[in-house]
């Protein structure tokens, strides 16, 4: 983004709103009454979206979360019965043995660094992808607009909401605690779970939380987790080696604030009648969070 138009945003506006230097003024944008963004002109372009109220409560059933942890390689996935299934970030290095209809990713360093893997996304008609603002931009910086097949979803973080003040986590309880979809953690106010992401989602450091939120506005009631290891952090992902592999941070993130996150998703959940099971035999998230259950089980 042009350095110029940057320290303009800089001068006029507060750090509070540093989150969006790289945007203005190039993106756009109009928000629903529900406070998702409803369309989005990058460059003077349209940019085509779906609407995120068009995914309300349209789903049931079951659906399959593919994370990226270690232990995916030892999964026989032609074991899962036919169902929605749902990938974040690199699970795309299992195209040859599923199909996915979902993705979710808003890690913008995988964006960066793992784009062949991203193209293979957003070439695929078959996908609807779940992205932030910053990511659709710098997929049609990377790409352009009219190389996009799949259906994009904008999603946003609901402490750095486009062109709005930015939340630190001690401020959550005091901007959220009214809002009657957004459950906070009674033991830990910087933690979130929001029931209507159009409002936006909560961050817990991974993006399986993202996704977890984004499958309970859908509709689904029983949610399969596969590769939440959610340990061995220094080992590389299913689909990484020692050469290739991005910066891991959970290990540093796990006792504050994954675990608890978790912890508490686990207990509104139950609240929602949807039922989530870790396929992941050793994971550090215990039975108590997510009932641990064999892919055999799966039905």
């Amino acid at each position: 983004m042009s350095t110029f138009f940057k320290q303009i945003y800089r001068y006029t506006r507060s750090r509070a709103f540093r989150h969006n230097e790289n945007l203005w003024p190039y993106v756009k944008i109009t928000r629903a009454p529900t406070g998702e963004i409803t369309s989005l002109r990058y460059r003077g372009e349209s940019v085509t979206m779906r609407k995120l109220s068009s995914f309300k409560g349209q789903h049931a059933g079951n659906i399959l979360i593919t994370a990226t942890g270690p232990s995916i390689k030892d999964m026989d996935f032609s074991r899962i019965p036919a169902m929605p299934i749902m990938g974040v970030n690199g699970a795309y290095a299992l195209k040859d043995k599923i199909d996915f209809q979902f993705y979710v990713i808003v890690d913008m360093t995988f964006i960066d660094k793992k784009l062949e893997m991203v193209k293979g996304v957003i070439f695929n008609p078959a996908i609807t992808l779940f992205t932030t603002l910053h990511g659709v931009v710098k997929i049609i910086n990377a790409f352009t607009s009219s190389k996009i097949q799949c259906k994009v979803v904008i999603i946003e973080d609901a402490c750095y909401k486009i062109y709005q003040r930015k939340v630190i986590p001690g401020q959550i309880w005091d901007t959220y605690g009214n809002a009657r979809e957004v459950s906070i953690c009674p033991e830990h106010k910087h933690i979130a779970f929001n029931n209507d992401i159009r409002s936006g989602i909560f961050d817990a450091g991974t993006v399986v939380y993202w996704a977890l939120q984004i499958v309970a506005f859908m509709g689904f009631q029983t949610v399969y987790v596969a590769g939440l290891d959610m340990n061995n952090f220094a080992q590389p992902r299913f689909y990484e080696n020692e050469k290739n592999k991005l910066p891991c941070f959970l290990d540093e993130k796990f006792t504050n604030l994954i675990e608890p996150a978790f912890r508490h998703a686990s207990i509104v959940l139950k609240k929602k009648g949807i039922t989530v099971k870790n396929l992941s035999k050793h994971s550090a998230l215990g039975n108590d969070i997510f009932e641990k259950v064999d892919i055999y089980d799966v039905h």
